[in-house]
């Protein structure tokens, strides 16, 4: 499987550099200012710095098998331990809005 690139837009840096590395043990690679990136599981994430602007933009979602998935979102497909990942995201004060949902079984 060949890597992707995404780059997506943040409006706190820092939060966002902290919550990869510490939370998801994403390693950075190059970064700058205003960018960081990021070894996202084999593939390059890359998070921009993207001032929060005085227009609201509206967040929709779609129903999903049930669910409503925002649109638009991204994701990895792992064989994760989820309490180990459940617990790291209670410990830093993170809040789950949607626990993992499985989309694709093998």
């Amino acid at each position: 499987m060949n890597p992707f690139h995404l780059a997506i837009p943040v409006s706190d840096l820092a939060k966002c550099r902290k919550f990869y590395r510490e939370v998801l043990d994403c390693k950075e690679g190059r970064s700058d200012s205003k960018w960081v990136d990021l070894n996202f599981f084999g593939h390059q994430l890359v998070i921009h710095e993207k001032p929060e602007s005085s227009s609201i933009e509206k967040q929709i979602s779609n129903p999903v098998d049930g669910h409503d998935v925002p649109v638009p979102h991204f994701g990895v497909v792992l064989e994760w331990d989820m309490d180990r990942v459940i617990w790291k995201f209670k410990n830093e004060k993170y809040q789950i809005y949607n626990r993992a949902l499985y989309s694709f079984q093998r």
